[in-house]
């Protein structure tokens, strides 16, 4: 007899009292992931546009950080897209203000 077939061992009950345990330990969980990521955007890319609007750039400046690699990007289905850690990183920097 396989074991699909046979009934749960009483050791392996679970009970409504381990259900409201787990409840609240799942609530409680989420409630510190959600104070702990609080006031950060959860996107990890930005879009061009969302990057020129962030560090006040035009095209032209935007495309001449670009070109010279001081902002790194990725191009996908010929979208360029920023990752938002390394334009906040660039921020703290002063990269952006000796060129």
């Amino acid at each position: 007899m396989d074991r699909k077939s046979q009934a749960p061992r009483r050791d392996e009950l679970i009970t409504l009292q381990d259900l409201a345990a787990f409840g609240e330990e799942l609530i409680a969980e989420i409630k510190k992931m959600l104070l702990e990521n609080a006031g950060r955007s959860t996107r990890q890319w930005l879009k061009a546009a969302e990057v020129k609007k962030l560090l006040r750039l035009s095209d032209g400046k935007l495309a001449y950080l670009r070109d010279r690699g001081i902002i790194p990007f990725t191009k996908l289905g010929g979208i360029t897209y920023y990752n938002l850690k390394e334009i906040e990183d660039l921020m703290q920097s002063d990269q952006l203000h000796d060129t």
